[in-house]
């Protein structure tokens, strides 16, 4: 039977990922946020541009909730401070997401909150719009260029992984085999958190990884690869995965087998689904990125960059990452937690 997770293993997991903090980049994210209101009100006193123009929100599908929520928050967020937003999605297809951004610059947008289609295809992109004098703010996926974007507001996925990390590991007790499942190659965040659940896990000798597949972010293809997985190891303690998307995929998988009592399964995002797969005890642990609050600060800034000239801040912000577990899982809202 599954081991319980135990409030010592959260108190450890977050001690332990004191030393992964120091790869990420920025403040945290209570700072930032506090900062960027200071910049807000800086910008409302001073002379500045008209808060009734166009702020285009641009990110993945939303058939994932996390995008949805997202562009819903940046757009309710545009709204209440008086501009028109609008929402769009690229679907990671770098060529959509050009002709979006063309489509921005065409309707002389006065911001553009991008959650991007690819660290290095985006570039380019983020500079045409920068050059046609629209300031762009990247929201939970970094480009790897600095200094043409004003704002790129990430939730520190380093951090996050190590404690969906530490979790994994405390609740096998330090030994077992587990399988990896990867998201999107050419995304930043996926090496970024597979490379922290190693930092952790790799740290147990009797920790064993027997395989790593790509899953893309998607649950069928997740859930299709667990199948495979199950069939070809039948001793798999835990299966741990970049998204909550290929989590979830996973948890179906191994309910079909009826190997829920027997595989630990992690993931990461907050999904709304994989908090729920927690409250009836088929997954262990998620780490919820802030959504909401990332893609409010991003228009928050991008107002007082149209007001003021700029933000105060520096333009690489980094956000902490929660960990949901069974003791907090009641208090999840939408990549929220209520007081």
């Amino acid at each position: 039977m599954r081991r319980s997770l135990t409030k010592s293993a959260v108190v450890f997991a977050a001690a332990s990922i004191l030393t992964l903090s120091a790869c990420s980049n920025g403040d945290t994210g209570d700072d930032s946020l506090d900062t960027g209101a200071e910049a807000q009100e800086e910008g409302d006193e001073a002379e500045g541009g008209e808060r009734d123009g166009l702020i285009a929100v641009i990110t993945p599908a939303h058939s994932n909730e996390f995008f949805k929520a997202e562009a819903d928050a940046a757009v309710a967020a545009a709204e209440e401070l008086g501009y028109t937003a609008q929402s769009d999605s690229h679907d990671d297809d770098p060529n959509k997401q050009s002709e979006l951004i063309d489509s921005a610059i065409s309707n002389d947008a006065a911001a553009i909150i991008l959650d991007n289609a690819g660290a290095d295809v985006t570039v380019g992109a983020v500079e045409k719009a920068r050059d046609a004098g629209i300031p762009v703010f990247l929201i939970d996926r970094e480009i790897n260029e600095s200094d043409i974007a004003v704002s790129q507001i990430v939730a520190d996925n380093s951090q996050g992984a190590g404690l969906v990390a530490e979790a994994f590991v405390e609740e096998l007790e330090g030994e077992g085999k587990y399988f990896e499942l990867f998201g999107i190659e050419t995304d930043t965040n996926a090496h970024v958190r597979s490379d922290a659940f190693h930092s952790v896990i790799d740290q147990y000798e009797d920790m064993e990884q027997v395989g790593v597949e790509t899953a893309n972010w998607d649950q069928q293809e997740a859930f299709e690869k667990v199948q495979t997985i199950l069939q070809n190891h039948d001793d798999i303690d835990g299966i741990i995965a970049g998204n909550d998307t290929m989590a979830v995929g996973a948890v179906a998988a191994v309910e079909e087998a009826g190997l829920l009592d027997d595989i630990v399964i992690a993931g990461f995002d907050g999904a709304p689904d994989a908090v729920e797969a927690i409250k009836e005890g088929k997954m262990l642990a998620t780490a919820m990125q802030p959504a909401v609050e990332i893609a409010e600060m991003a228009v928050e800034q991008a107002d007082a960059y149209i007001q003021n000239g700029e933000t105060g801040l520096p333009e690489k912000q980094s956000v902490n990452c929660v960990l949901i577990d069974d003791s907090n899982a009641e208090q999840y809202t939408l990549f929220e937690l209520d007081d």
